[in-house]
This record gives C-alpha cells, sequence and structure tokens, in this order.
C-alpha cells in the first residue's frame, strides 16, 4: 500500500474509535443518569417516609400535650367539686352542731354554759334524764363548733391540749 492509503486507513481507524469512544461516553453518561435518577427517586421515597414518621412523632406529641392538659383540667375539676363537698359537708356539720346547740339550751335537763355548750355536772348519767346514752368515743364536753375545713377543731392543734 501507498501512504496515502495508509493515512487513509488511519484516519479511518482514528475515526471509528473515537466514533466508539463517543458511543461508549454516550452510553456510559446515558447509564450513570439512570443509576442517578434511581437513586434520587430512592432518596426522595426515604424523605417521604422521614417526613411521615416526624408528622406521626409530632402528632404523638400534640396529643400526648392534648391528654396532659386534659388531665390538669380534670385535676382542677376534681379540686374544685372536692373543695364544694368540703363545705357542704362543713355546712352540714355546722347545722348539725347548731341545731344540737338549740336543743341543749331548749332542753331543762341539759345545763349550758353561755354559749350554748353543754356542761357536765357529774350529778346524773345522760340515759337516767332520758337522754341518748353518749358513744365511747364522744368528747366528754361537745364544742357545738363548726370544724374548720381542714378537719382541725381547736382542741387537736397542739398535742398538749387534747383530751385523753
Amino acid at each position: 500500500m501507498n501512504t496515502i492509503g495508509w493515512i487513509v486507513l488511519i484516519v479511518v481507524i482514528v475515526v471509528v474509535v473515537i466514533a466508539i469512544i463517543i458511543v461508549a461516553a454516550t452510553v456510559g453518561r446515558r447509564r450513570k443518569q439512570e443509576a442517578d435518577r434511581r437513586r434520587a427517586a430512592d432518596l426522595r421515597e426515604d424523605a417521604a417516609r422521614a417526613e411521615l414518621a416526624a408528622r406521626e412523632r409530632e402528632a404523638n406529641s400534640a396529643r400526648a400535650a392534648a391528654d396532659a392538659k386534659q388531665a390538669e383540667v380534670d385535676a382542677e375539676r376534681l379540686r374544685r367539686e372536692a373543695d364544694e363537698r368540703e363545705r357542704a359537708a362543713a355546712e352540714a356539720r355546722a347545722e348539725q352542731e347548731h341545731k344540737l346547740a338549740r336543743a341543749d339550751r331548749v332542753d331543762p335537763d341539759v345545763e349550758t354554759d353561755r354559749h350554748g355548750n353543754r356542761v357536765e355536772t357529774g350529778a346524773t348519767p345522760d340515759h337516767a334524764n332520758g337522754l341518748p346514752p353518749r358513744r365511747a368515743d364522744a368528747p366528754a364536753e361537745p364544742s357545738h363548733a363548726a370544724p374548720r375545713i381542714d378537719g382541725i377543731t381547736g382542741e387537736e392543734r397542739r398535742p398538749e391540749d387534747r383530751q385523753v
């Protein structure tokens, strides 16, 4: 072969090699792009799952906060109910004590002081005068005063003042 034939052959080979390189590069780039697309889709899926999990945690947190707030409201309502019942019980106790004091003042067989409290003379037991017998755990001298709301009467405040 002559020189021109060799040059044409080399040029054709170079062009074919360049074409093969270009095709291989294009196919490789397309494969890489497709792999990148798949990886991006996987990352988006993971992000969507993470977002859903985050929203679920936020909803659980909000639910727990609402439950705590409801518990506080319920506790406050129960506290107020208990206070109201305690006041009603204290009023009922005061009314009962007032009725007892009034009965003691009216009863000619019962000696009372100027405040309407029973005074024990020790002369005659209650049941001998037609009064019902006194309970064993009843105080010897009832005060006929309403107890405080916290349930502590004046005699119970200091240990040395308690009756034995």
